[in-house]
């Protein structure tokens, strides 16, 4: 995994083979971060990452200069991962929680400019993150929600939905108020 832009621009991140994670692609994250970048000022942002994995987006809203990230995840390992590589990079804004994303998301009520969540692709009920996150009203005015998932899904049909974009296999919703 490596740091597309900001200031640790290049810096590549070695996580364990053993971590169950699939990083965002960097041709990925270059599109969404190019369609980020369109709408936000990222040093002014508040970020949420959910099942943030080993945190390859986490480290890139850092890196861009984001003004707070959180990160969820449940496994315990990812969550030590971001931890360690925070610290050693000086990421200061980065906040790591281990916990449910689906708990997390009925419990706290902190708002958020950009949530980015990035479920595992075989995960049954990923319809459920955009229902929680509106439900809860956790983004701000004019705040996204951008949902990474396989081809499977289609959210057209969904309130909030306001487009889809694709990045060879990688497909992002996203969601606004």
């Amino acid at each position: 995994m490596r740091i597309i832009s900001g200031t640790h621009k290049g810096k590549r991140l070695i996580a364990p083979k053993n971590l169950p994670a699939r990083p965002t692609t960097d041709f990925a994250k270059e599109g969404l971060f190019n369609l980020i970048g369109n709408e936000f000022n990222i040093e002014d942002i508040i970020a949420l990452d959910l099942f943030a994995g080993i945190g390859g987006i986490t480290f890139e809203f850092a890196s861009r200069g984001a003004k707070k990230i959180i990160s969820i995840d449940e496994n315990y390992h990812c969550i030590n991962f971001i931890k360690k590589t925070a610290k050693e990079l000086d990421f200061n804004q980065i906040d790591v929680f281990k916990n449910d994303v689906f708990r997390y998301l009925k419990k706290y009520d902190t708002k958020f400019d950009i949530i980015f969540a990035d479920p595992p692709y075989k995960l049954k009920n990923i319809d459920q993150v955009p229902k929680l996150v509106f439900e809860k009203k956790i983004l701000k005015e004019d705040g996204i929600l951008i949902l990474e998932h396989d081809r499977n899904w289609d959210f057209s049909e969904n309130p909030h939905f306001v487009k889809h974009k694709k990045y060879s296999n990688v497909n992002f919703s996203i969601f606004k108020d």
